[in-house]
């Protein structure tokens, strides 16, 4: 196995030290490069450097305060329109989510290859990001990621 997949841990604490933003454009670059459905990327990645809003992300996530400690989070939204113009329902109910996933997996191990630490935040409420992020009916909140210098790690 790559050493860069043994390097992968979920880490929910952080240091206090800000993340670099040339490393996070070479993580959405490696998040973009990831593959989708027909090619399509029906999916959209934002970025959240506001702690205000992560920490109201961190309510929405059942209060996975790792989201707060973090310097910066990123979040993958499914765009399953996108994906149902060439694929109907399945690209509606899965290829578009899939598209978001894969993205987020990417940036994780960009994220790594960087020297940075990260967890997957899956648990939330849908509703509250959508409203928080002022995303629309048709774009679906699918996976977080907070990014940050890890202080700690659990498996």
């Amino acid at each position: 196995m790559h050493e860069l997949f043994k390097k992968r841990k979920s880490v929910r604490k952080f240091k206090d030290q800000a993340v670099e933003p040339a490393k996070i454009d070479e993580i959405l670059e490696a998040a973009n490069s990831a593959p989708s459905a027909g090619n399509l990327k029906a999916r959209k990645i934002i970025v959240v450097w506001e702690k205000e809003i992560r920490e109201k992300i961190s309510e929405a996530a059942f209060g996975q305060d790792s989201v707060i400690k973090a310097p910066v989070a990123l979040v993958f939204i499914a765009l399953p329109r996108i994906s149902a113009r060439k694929y109907s329902s399945r690209g509606e109910n899965l290829y578009a989510i899939q598209d978001a996933t894969i993205a987020a997996s990417f940036a994780w191990i960009e994220a790594v290859n960087l020297g940075l630490s990260s967890c997957w935040v899956g648990g939330f409420e849908e509703n509250d990001i959508k409203e928080i992020l002022g995303l629309g009916t048709d774009e679906k909140p699918v996976a977080i990621l907070p990014i940050g210098y890890g202080k700690g790690i659990f498996k």
